[in-house]
This record gives structure tokens, sequence and C-alpha cells, in this order.
């Protein structure tokens, strides 16, 4: 009862107009802040193959190739598209690399033999292997080792292969196609033929499928084996290399290959060229929001301070009448509590309504939308920060009126 009187005593200069405007101006700013985070959160998979908000870029580098390098090599210079020590190490103190690995190729020649029962079909051709660090591989498989004791060469290959046979040489061939899953029990024969003239055969098995690497890759612990034993005394430098990059979409990595006269492989940095566009407009937008909400936060303690201004007298003489500060401010910040929750639950809606009307269009690149978690916490979190920082102005401002009547 004292509590309702003291309210519509503390009520009667609370302008209307004023609150509503913090609150339209608190739900633009929330609003764009949600759009902007969930926009993100259902575009990214577009440019982002290994869907992960910590996700890590790689970019494959390697020299380009040029008629005298060509001759080079026809004359047995084969150095020219290898990147020497000195130039790894320029390349590792780059500010926006984070690791540097080296394809190993194999330094033998390599036979393969697919034979599919039932189908009394038979494919051979040469192969070749590479192999790079574990840290750098996509896929997570079992197995992922080399036993010479119980040879059998575990290998993945790039899914653009895959795709290739599928669609290219066994359509037009009219052989069956195969599934990932499919494919991992088709029994393959490798030749291994060593400089000195020596064969042995050796079963391998394709275990898993790389997005990231446009390659074939067996462990390193074979490779190490196999160039060991087939080719011994040959030292290979790199000629491919695989960088993990904290901003694969900056001008400055494009400027530095341009100048080294190195290439990056398919279209990696266009992708994460438009990734990077994304992420700055994002920000951008989020920023823009934060700022209104920034504001709206402002002219709500205006407000609540002209307020307090105009009631001075009255806070002075509850104050004098046995109320404490916490039971003054408590009728203000109960206030502000609800005003909020309605924004945030405004916004909220307001964000559903505005994804309905773009998940239509992000269909045409087979999108779904991404959960809204994210959105929301985030929202939550800088509705909260708001009223947290509303109720230490209003209850720094009454108590400062107790002080003076003290």
């Amino acid at each position: 009862m004292k509590i309702s009187i003291m309210w519509k005593l503390l009520s009667k200069h609370v302008s209307k107009t004023q609150l509503a405007g913090f609150a339209a101006a608190n739900i633009i700013g929330l609003l764009i802040v949600l759009t902007g985070l969930q926009f993100y959160e259902d575009v990214r998979p577009v440019f982002d193959d290994e869907d992960s908000f910590m996700r890590k870029d790689y970019l494959v580098i390697t020299k380009k190739v040029g008629n005298l390098s060509s001759i080079k090599s026809m004359f047995g210079s084969d150095n020219a598209n290898t990147f020497s020590d000195t130039e790894l190490e320029e390349l590792r103190s780059q500010k926006w690399v984070r690791k540097v690995g080296e394809f190993t190729t194999s330094n033998y020649p390599i036979y393969g033999m697919i034979s599919l029962s039932g189908q009394n079909i038979s494919l051979r051709t040469s192969f070749f292997f590479e192999s790079v660090p574990d840290e750098f591989i996509d896929t997570k498989v079992e197995n992922w080792d080399f036993d010479p004791q119980h040879p059998t060469i575990p290998i993945i290959v790039s899914k653009d292969y895959l795709s290739l046979y599928n669609f290219g040489f066994a359509a037009s061939q009219g052989m069956p196609q195969l599934s990932e899953s499919m494919i991992g029990k088709v029994p393959i024969m490798f030749r291994l033929t060593g400089n000195d003239g020596s064969r042995e055969y050796m079963p391998g098995k394709i275990v898993g499928f790389s997005n990231r690497l446009n390659t074939i890759i067996v462990p390193e612990a074979f490779m190490q084996w196999s160039n060991e034993r087939y080719a011994p005394g040959i030292v290979d430098r790199p000629s491919r290399l695989i960088v993990e990059v904290s901003n694969p979409g900056s001008a400055e990595i494009q400027k530095y290959m341009d100048s080294c006269g190195y290439e990056i492989a398919g279209d990696k940095m266009n992708s994460s060229k438009a990734g990077y566009m994304l992420t700055i407009v994002t920000g951008i937008v989020i920023a823009v929001g934060l700022v209104i909400s920034i504001l709206s936060f402002f002219i709500l303690i205006l407000s609540i301070y002209l307020l307090l201004q105009k009631n001075t007298q009255k806070l002075q003489d509850l104050l004098l009448l046995g109320y404490s500060p916490e039971q003054i401010s408590g009728l203000y910040v109960k206030m502000i509590i609800y005003i909020n929750i309605c924004v945030y639950i405004v916004a909220a809606i307001l964000l559903a309504a505005v994804r309905s009307l773009y998940l239509p269009y992000l269909e045409a690149f087979a999108l779904d939308g991404k959960s809204s978690l994210i959105a929301m916490l985030s929202g939550l979190a800088i509705i909260g920060l708001i009223t947290l920082g509303n109720i230490v102005a209003i209850r720094r401002k009454i108590a400062s009126l107790w002080y003076m009547e003290k």
C-alpha cells in the first residue's frame, strides 16, 4: 500500500513519450544487432565448408610455372619451382601466417590397379602420393598410420576426384558409380618401383575424403619409409606448401604472393575475400546497432535524471519520512526492468519476422538457416548490460540525495 502511494506520488512527472522514445530506439538498435548476427550465422556455410565459428583458413601455395622453369626442368634442374629454406623462413615471418606445412612427394614410380569383382572391370593407371603434417588434414579417420610389418597403405583423396569419376569417367564409360562408403571397400593394389628397378606390390585402402586437399594423401610415416626404401639418397625441396592464415581475405596476402611469384591453388582466395567482406559488413551493421543501443541507454538515463530532478523535493521528503534509498530506487528499477523485458521480447519477435523475409532467398544456396541461439544470447547480454547500467545510474543518483540530506 505504501509503495503504491509512493509510486503515484513519484510517477506524476513520468514522461510516457520519453520512455516510448527510449524503448523504440532500443528496439531498433537491438534488432539491428540481432539481425546482423543471425544473418551472418545463416549465410556463413556458403563461404565456409568447415562449419565452425572459430574456423581455421588454409591456403595451398605453389610457385608460378613459367617457360624458364620448364627449360630448367628439362636440363635436370628441379629446384626452379621449389621453396628454399630462406623462402620458408620469410613466409613464416609474415604476421598473417599461423603455421606452414610442407607437401612431401613420392620420389619413385607408382602404379595403381583397381578391380571391381562381379563387374569384370579393371582399372590401371600411374599414381602419385603426397603427405602433409597431420594437423593440416581436415578428415578425421581411424588407423591413420603405417606398419611396415603389416603393410597396407591408407589413403585420403580429394572429394573432387570422386566426383570426376562418378559424373565424368563412369558416366561416359558405362561404369558403376561409387559412394564414399562403397569406394572404401574397393580393393586397390599398388606397384612400387624402386630407383634400382626393384618392384614391390602393396595393398591400399581409401579411408577418407578431403575438401581442403586436392591430392592423394598418405601418412607421413609411410612417405618417409617408402622414400628411404625406394629412392634412397634423394632429398627433395617442397614444391607445394599449405599455410594456415589468420585473415585469408586480406589484400596484404595477395600483394605478398604477387611480389614473390607465388600462386594460390583453386578459388580459395576469392571465396575467402567474399567471406572476409561478409565479416566486415556484418561488423559494421552490428556496430551501428550497438551505437543506437548505447544512445538509447543515454536517452533513458537523461529521462530518468530529468524525472529525478523534477521530483527532488518529493524524494528528499520521502527520505526524511524514513523511506530508504533502496525502496525509492526500487520503483524506478522495476520500471526499467519491465521496459527492457518488453524491448527484448519485441526485438525477438521482429527478428523472427525479418528472418522469414530473407530465408526463402537463401534456399537457392541450399541453406535452411542456423539456430538463433547465438543471436538471442547476444541480445540478452546487451539488454542485460543496458539494464545493469540503468540500475547503477538510478541508485547512485538517489543515493546522492540521501547523502545531501544527511
